[in-house]
């Protein structure tokens, strides 16, 4: 396709497609294929203009978008020639947002390059055919060629340009028209007016322009001319063209792409490179500008000054990477989607900390824990404790608020989830003294302890994870168990909970960080209030070491798909079976399946799925369990094969791989032991399954085969808990296989380092002629407290 774009002969082709206009002074118009023929969408997207967007999330509201693309994005790493993958996944997005019922401008570099490759091309097949067959291969590719005039580069590849776009957006039944502009076109009165009306009548009939500056005649930019207020700046690159022409238009939003990840707090490519989320002004006295692009006339503080411009002017303005689509995906969309890519410029300083200063906050206070004695750690607990039942007052009213604002809006299982009360207050303080007591040793503690040689020792010990993200739903009682877990095993932490429970899990984290305080190590657990949205949280590998989810299941699958290069620890569904043996007791049956099904229909470790042995269909235990699931109003689902029983069965179940979390339950009948286990591992979820029998052999059978993280005898599948295992409380229930499974407490919070202790050791000591063996010798670990 490069080639192609080289040849006149195709170009011609191409240009038979456009449709000629007349010419509009001082601006060049072509209309570009035809008509669109897909219907406008309807779409609320309108806005007063006059003040820029004040949050990220605004931006799905944006109406107008003008997108600049610079010359990196739009030429190839040699400079000669076009980045077609990129212009092709570009021209979809504009496509796509167009579509949407948005108003797309685009503003446009490559003419230079581009004629710059025809040009050559040109060049090469002028030379003599002679020369070129006498010369070799490689003195073809090495033959001179004179450095061209970017004005006459310009002049040969605008054509070529044009004729790229109009034969990608006609893919998609989207028709443009391109608007060539010099500096007069914006400080003429006249010429100004026309520009206007041409781009609005434009816009009014859903066509895409796409402006570039006239290069083939533009003077050489004056320095130090532009970006000298509001009403004067002048167009000497595309940055300060896009600036002006979106404060020209009235945008919503400006998109400008370049080839770094958006602004940073030093030059890219630094030792302490950071990249800057949020930007505003005044801020640009704190940062250092590294040089301008690798092509086109801009650099970053060139774009920098054109933002800031256009801020002032009403347009929120976003300046990110887009020449790595498979780094940066869909950059465009992601952008008006509001997803944290690149950097955006905002007026409006958030009251707090940034999330990134939040996680830097939350390392260094996790690391100054993890210093303290366990009894300073313990007592930070103890003390946590006692604000629970001491502000119980306090915590209550914030807790009636959050339940009043979600009254009508929450379903009754997740109104459960977000009530306090005094009875859940003294449980939590329990397992907070629990979690206290059991910290002691924790932190530091011995695992194995090696003699490799003589005076050259080794030991392995629990260190702290780093800085954890517990993400929690509906829950606010998560927030003092998961900061307590914390607090024991020296970890940093990040708490992001649901807005249902805002008011309650503010109150919780101000006591957390009163207790924390009595040490000094107050920051060292944080409560995410921006807004920040999850998938943007699960992106901060570098400041990040685990993610908890604690929530829905579709929370769970959405945080697992969105993490990258962060591991999550967590479960994605609850679906826990029963087995009921033909040799179960009549009396223990009913308790246990009330118990794991009733009792709290909407934990991840309620009974989901029952399996009943064929032999005690039509028997009065099998009706003392349905009797009781009528008494108790829940909604049966008939597997398959236990519809296949019944006359007139209840409603068949739509999947056996079901998570209720409510009053319903799948029952289905299996033929055996065995035929119960092959059902477990292929519909459950390996959270926790339960057989309920008298013979020792079954039971015994059955817990060594099934392979989940807590499988139970005789007991009800809510004992899946870390408090009731005796662990004080929990992060999470884990059905992963790596790390941590089942419900994970303290341990599962904790890592290992190896220390080595030495006397001027080194390894070619140890060769075949050194003077020192290896001894690896097991040597005793100190005993660990159990009390």
């Amino acid at each position: 396709l490069g080639v192609l774009l080289c040849c006149p002969v195709f170009l011609s082709f191409l240009h038979l497609t456009l449709v000629a206009t007349d010419r509009i002074q001082p601006s060049v118009i072509r209309h570009v294929r035809s008509w669109s023929n897909i219907p406008f969408i309807t779409v609320p997207l309108s806005r007063a203009h006059g003040k820029s967007f004040a949050h990220r999330s605004e931006l799905k509201h944006a109406k107008r978008i003008v997108v600049k693309l610079g010359s990196a994005v739009v030429t190839r790493g040699d400079e000669c020639g076009l980045a077609l993958g990129r212009l092709a996944s570009i021209v979809e997005q504009v496509s796509v947002l167009q579509n949407q019922g948005r108003e797309m401008m685009l503003v446009t570099s490559g003419a230079v390059a581009f004629g710059k490759q025809r040009l050559r091309h040109e060049i090469l097949l002028s030379q003599s055919v002679r020369q070129a067959l006498h010369s070799g291969q490689n003195q073809l590719k090495e033959m001179a060629i004179p450095v061209l005039e970017a004005r006459a580069c310009a002049a040969a590849g605008q054509s070529g340009l044009m004729a790229l776009y109009e034969a990608m957006f006609t893919q998609y039944s989207i028709c443009a028209a391109q608007i060539l502009v010099t500096n007069l076109d914006f400080h003429d009165e006249q010429k100004r007016r026309n520009l206007n009306g041409t781009l609005h009548e434009l816009l009014r009939m859903n066509i895409v322009p796409i402006v570039n500056t006239n290069d083939a005649v533009v003077p050489p930019a004056e320095p130090n001319s532009d970006l000298q207020g509001v009403n004067v700046i002048s167009v000497k690159d595309n940055d300060s063209l896009a600036a002006r022409l979106a404060v020209e238009m009235k945008t919503d939003l400006l998109i400008v792409l370049s080839d770094v990840e958006g602004l940073f707090d030093s030059p890219p490519g630094s030792d302490d490179a950071k990249l800057i989320d949020i930007f505003y002004p005044g801020d640009q006295q704190s940062v250092t500008f590294g040089t301008k692009s690798r092509v086109g006339m801009g650099g970053m503080e060139a774009k920098v000054k054109a933002a800031l411009w256009a801020l002032q002017g009403g347009t929120s303005v976003v300046i990110a990477n887009g020449t790595h689509p498979k780094v940066s995906g869909h950059v465009i969309t992601d952008i008006v989607e509001g997803k944290k890519v690149g950097t955006f410029f905002s007026e409006v300083k958030p009251a707090g900390p940034t999330v990134e200063q939040q996680g830097e906050m939350a390392r260094s206070g996790g690391r100054m824990l993890a210093t303290l004695e366990p009894e300073q750690r313990a007592e930070i607990i103890h003390h946590l404790a006692d604000l629970l039942t001491d502000q119980r007052d306090e915590i209550l009213l914030a807790n009636k608020k959050d339940l009043e604002e979600a009254e009508g809006r929450l379903a009754a299982p997740l109104l459960k989830r977000l009530s306090l009360s005094t009875s859940k207050l003294n449980s939590l303080a329990i397992g907070l003294r629990q979690i206290a007591a059991s910290s002691q040793d924790s932190v530091g503690r011995v695992l194995r302890r090696t003699r490799i040689a003589k005076n050259l020792e080794l030991e392995q010990v629990t260190v702290p994870i780093g800085v954890l993200l517990v993400i929690f739903e509906s829950r606010p009682d998560c927030l003092p168990q998961v900061a307590a877990l914390a607090i024991a095993s020296g970890n940093g932490l990040l708490l992001k909970g649901g807005k249902e429970a805002a008011h309650s899990n503010r109150i919780l984290h101000l006591l957390t960080q009163e207790a924390l305080s009595i040490h000094g190590v107050k920051e060292a657990v944080q409560l995410v209030n921006t807004r920040e949205e999850v998938e943007d949280l699960c992106r901060l590998d570098k400041m990040i070491d685990l993610i908890i989810p604690r929530g829905s299941s579709q929370l769970v699958r959405d945080i697992q798909k969105a993490a990258k290069g962060i591991p999550v620890m967590g479960h994605s569904e609850g679906i826990c079976h029963m087995y009921v043996d033909s040799e179960a007791s009549v009396d223990k049956v009913t308790r246990l399946v009330r118990d794991s099904k009733c009792e709290y229909p909407a934990a991840c470790n309620a009974l989901e799925t029952l399996l009943i042995h064929r032999d005690l269909l039509r028997t009065p235990l099998f009706d003392q369990i349905i009797d009781m699931l009528r008494v108790e109003q829940v909604k049966i689902h008939a597997g398959p094969k236990f519809a296949s029983y019944l006359t007139f069965s209840p409603s068949e179940v739509k999947s056996l791989r079901t998570e209720y979390g409510d009053l319903e339950l799948c029952i289905e009948v299996v033929d055996n032991v065995q035929d119960a286990i092959d059902h477990i591992h292929k519909y459950g979820s390996s959270h926790t399954d339960v057989i309920v029998t008298e013979n020792e052999n079954t039971a015994e059978f059955f817990l060594q085969h099934v392979d989940s993280a807590c499988v139970f005898w005789n007991a009800s599948t809510r004992f899946s808990d870390g408090y009731r295992f005796g662990l004080g409380a929990e992060v999470g229930i884990s059905t992963s296989r790596i790390h941590a499974r089942g419900p994970v407490g303290l341990e599962g919070l904790l890592t290992t380092k190896w220390l080595l202790r030495g006397k001027d050791h080194v390894v070619s000591d140890f060769s075949e002629h050194g003077s020192l063996k290896y001894l690896h010798e097991n040597l005793p670990v100190p005993q660990r407290n159990t009390n």
